[in-house]
C-alpha cells in the first residue's frame, strides 16, 4: 500500500468528512514479460455491489481482491478489472499436432469415401476445428501475485483520493445551498407580520360586509387568535434553522455521512413544505419555492455521498 497516498487521503479526510462514491483508480506493474494493468471504478449505490474481470491465471485470487475492495470501499457499485499483456514472444497457446493430424486423416478418408474434393486451404479448415490449439496451464507465482496485489492496493489508494477530491466538491455545493436556504429563511421575516395583519383585516372586512349578522365579539376574538396561531410559522422557522445547522455539523464530524445527510435533507424538506402550506402569502410562497429548488439540488448530490 502506498504510504504517500494514505497520508494524503487521511489529511484530506480529516479536513473534509464528505466522501463521494464516484471514483476511479488505475495502477500498473511489470513482472518478467508481463504487464499487468489494474483499473477500479465506483459509482453511487445503497450497498457495496462488486463485479470483477480477472484473467484465468489470477482467478483463484478473485476473492482476495474482493476482500481488499470491501475493506476500503464501504458502499457503491464497484467494478474492477485486471488486464494482462505479454510483452515478450512467449505464448501459452500452441498447435495441437496430434489432434490436427487426426483431423487431416479423417478429412482425407471422408473425401475418398464421398468422392468430394479435398480443401484447397488446409490450415484455414484445420485450425478452426475444436482443440486444434492447446493452452498450457500456468501456475501463479507467489512473487508475481505479491506485485499484482501491491498494484491493486495502489489503484485503490488512487480511487480513494479521487473520492476525497469529489467529496470536497460536493461539500462546496452543500455549503452554498445551505447558505442560500438560510438567507431565504431570513427573507420571510418582513412578510410574516404583514401577513398576519392582512389576514385579520380581511376577516374583519368580510364580517363588516355581512348585514344583520350578530356574533359574540369575545368569541370571535378567541377564534381569530386561534386561527392566527395556526398560521404562525416561528416553530417551523426554528426547526428549519436547526436542521440546517445539523446538516453542516454532520458534514464536519461524521465519516461516511451520506445516508444521514439524506435523512436530514428529508427533515429540511418537511419544514419547508409546512412553511409553504401555512404561509398564505404570495411573496412567502415564492421564497418557499426557491428554498425547494435549493433543497432539490442538495438531495440530488447527497445520493453520491458515501
Amino acid at each position: 500500500m502506498n504510504f504517500k497516498y494514505i497520508c494524503i487521503a487521511n489529511f484530506q479526510k480529516k479536513k473534509n468528512m464528505v466522501l463521494s462514491m464516484t471514483g476511479f483508480g488505475k495502477a500498473t506493474c511489470t513482472v518478467g514479460t508481463k504487464k499487468i494493468t489494474i483499473e477500479i471504478k465506483s459509482l453511487n449505490g445503497k450497498q457495496l455491489d462488486l463485479s470483477s474481470r480477472v484473467p484465468s491465471i489470477y482467478r483463484e485470487k478473485d476473492l482476495d481482491l474482493r476482500n481488499l475492495v470491501s475493506q476500503r470501499l464501504e458502499r457503491g457499485k464497484v467494478e474492477f478489472g485486471v488486464f494482462l499483456e505479454n510483452l515478450g514472444t512467449e505464448s501459452s497457446s500452441q498447435l495441437n499436432g496430434p489432434v490436427i493430424q487426426a483431423y487431416c486423416k479423417q478429412i482425407m478418408q471422408i473425401s475418398k469415401d464421398l468422392s468430394i474434393p479435398l480443401p484447397s486451404d488446409w490450415f484455414s479448415v484445420l485450425l478452426r476445428l475444436p482443440e486444434a490449439m492447446k493452452t498450457e496451464t500456468q501456475e501463479l507465482d507467489e512473487l508475481e501475485w505479491n506485485k499484482v496485489r501491491d498494484a491493486f492496493s495502489e489503484a485503490l489508494d488512487a480511487l480513494v483520493e479521487f473520492r476525497t477530491k469529489e467529496g470536497a466538491s460536493l461539500r462546496r455545493v452543500f455549503e452554498e445551498k445551505i447558505s442560500n436556504i438560510r438567507k431565504l429563511l431570513k427573507e420571510i421575516d418582513p412578510y410574516e407580520k404583514e401577513r398576519i395583519v392582512k389576514v385579520k383585516e380581511r376577516i374583519l372586512d368580510n364580517l363588516a360586509s355581512l348585514q344583520d349578522v350578530n356574533y359574540d365579539k369575545n368569541r370571535f376574538e378567541q377564534e381569530l387568535i386561534y386561527y392566527i396561531e395556526k398560521l404562525d410559522v416561528n416553530e417551523e422557522k426554528n426547526r428549519l434553522a436547526q436542521h440546517l445547522k445539523y446538516f453542516e455539523e454532520t458534514m464536519d464530524s461524521e465519516e461516511n455521512c451520506g445516508k444521514k445527510l439524506g435523512f436530514i435533507a428529508q427533515e429540511i424538506g418537511r419544514e419547508i413544505n409546512t412553511l409553504g402550506s401555512k404561509s398564505n402569502h404570495s411573496e412567502m410562497q415564492k421564497i418557499v419555492v426557491k428554498m425547494k429548488d435549493e433543497l432539490e439540488q442538495i438531495k440530488e448530490q447527497v445520493l453520491n455521498v458515501l
